[in-house]
């Protein structure tokens, strides 16, 4: 295989190589054939010339030495850290007074796995994951708020498997259900509101709208568009679609099967399994709801957001 920016592959260049040094022909001719510059034909040429065909295979183009890379102490620094808290390079880059990008060259040269791969829990590979280049972003608050629910499984008195283990224990119960968390996400700030709920039906998706809308005009946005997927408490709703109107916003639905156009909020919804639902163990559900507030209100004030620039989601409304 060539390297990844060359023009021509080893067989390439010895299809160069013959042209110009058996055939005798010039060798900007010869690189106008092949669609390569006269600089890079006449490398080609000299390599050849001076170590055979040896000459014409890839090499890589890493220096010999790198006498501005990153200390080994400091590289051991981020490593630790990054498996102590389980956080990207955008929030370990300031913790250790690093440029973000040195802390991602870092983790890749030690071939750390990306967190999105990773159990929240333990920091084992348990996953891969789709990225999308394409981005959007509305110029003001309020312009489009992200909807969904997610569910995460109740937790028995006492702590569940994941304080105890797997197995039977005396007196825990099986098929407890699931907690549903509500999140609504500004589109342009990142700023969040989510609640614990018992279900998802269509009234109380509704009054969980109405809810979000007093959060957000509490910090001075007004909602015009709210964008959800096509489960049916959402379309088919009377009650929704009342909450819709009384708020006097309209209601967008993503593509069927493209889950990604409410990716604000989907994502918004991992950050709160890994920080929030799994980021500890819990020896309650009462005790795990009670601590969702407290990591919305760091969510909003205090953490460092990568598609804010670092910056927090409340200072967009500043």
């Amino acid at each position: 295989m060539a390297h990844a920016n060359a023009r021509l592959n080893v067989h390439g260049r010895r299809v160069l190589v013959d042209r110009v040094v058996v055939q005798g022909r010039p060798v900007a001719h010869v690189a106008k054939e092949l669609g390569i510059s006269r600089q890079c034909a006449y490398r080609w040429v000299a390599r050849f010339r001076a170590e055979g065909r040896a000459g014409l295979r890839d090499r890589s183009s890493r220096p010999h030495r790198c006498p501005r890379r990153t200390p080994l102490e400091v590289e051991q620094q981020v490593l630790a850290l990054r498996g102590l808290q389980r956080r990207g390079q955008d929030w370990i880059g300031p913790e250790l007074g690093l440029p973000a990008r040195t802390v991602g060259a870092i983790l890749r040269r030690h071939q750390v796995p990306y967190l999105r791969e990773c159990d929240p829990l333990t920091g084992e590979v348990i996953r891969s994951s789709k990225t999308t280049a394409v981005r959007y972003e509305r110029p003001a608050p309020g312009d489009l708020v992200h909807i969904d629910v997610k569910k995460v499984g109740r937790i028995p008195e006492g702590g569940g498997w994941k304080a105890h283990g797997r197995g039977e224990r005396p007196g825990s119960k099986r098929g407890l259900g699931y907690d549903h968390v509500h999140a609504a996400v500004d589109d342009h700030s990142r700023l969040a509101y989510a609640e614990v709920l018992p279900d998802e039906k269509g009234t109380t998706c509704a009054r969980f709208l109405l809810h979000a809308t007093e959060f957000f005009a509490g910090h001075g946005i007004t909602i015009r568009e709210v964008i959800t997927d096509n489960a049916k408490n959402y379309i088919t709703s009377a009650a929704f679609a009342d909450a819709i109107t009384t708020i006097g916003a309209r209601h967008l639905t993503i593509r069927p099967h493209c889950p990604w156009q409410n990716g604000k909020v989907e994502r918004f919804n991992r950050t709160l399994q890994i920080e929030w639902a799994y980021r500890q163990v819990f020896e309650s559900n009462t005790q795990r709801t009670a601590a969702l507030a407290p990591w919305l209100n760091f969510y909003n004030t205090g953490r460092r957001h990568w598609a804010l620039e670092g910056n927090t989601p409340i200072s967009r409304l500043s």
